[in-house]
């Protein structure tokens, strides 16, 4: 799995919390933490068009936007590539690092610890 950017990751946070949105009601939810323009946002929408990140769709003549990346797994992949790039580590992070997220539930998080725990070996370095 790619990892989204740090961006892409902002705007698929807005998504996870309510969807579908239009570009505009994103980017009153990211503005803010990302400090950009509405072209910005709508740049970086395009962009992860184009890498299947998010999906388009029209609703009552307004496009709008849905996460086409699943919550859980995106988020494991982006701890594993923390854990093993940033943090030099090959044992998966704990768990207890997430513990207080406003972004995962109880079921999410043992979730997403079953993933980090039986993450392959070789999935992901090649990326």
């Amino acid at each position: 799995m790619a990892i989204p950017s740090i961006s892409e990751l902002s705007v698929l946070k807005a998504l996870w919390r309510q969807q579908p949105l239009s570009a505009r009601e994103i980017h009153d939810q990211v503005e803010e933490e990302l400090g950009w323009s509405f072209s910005s946002t709508r740049k970086t929408l395009e962009r992860m068009l184009d890498k299947g990140s998010v999906r388009l769709s029209v609703r009552h003549g307004v496009q709008v936007y849905e996460a086409a990346l699943e919550k859980v797994g995106t988020l494991a992949a982006f701890a594993h590539d923390f854990g093993k790039r940033v943090m030099e580590m090959d044992a998966p992070l704990p768990v207890n690092m997430f513990t207080g997220s406003k972004l995962v539930d109880e079921n999410e998080l043992a979730q997403l610890e079953r993933m980090l725990h039986d993450w392959p070996a070789d999935q992901g370095e090649a990326e």
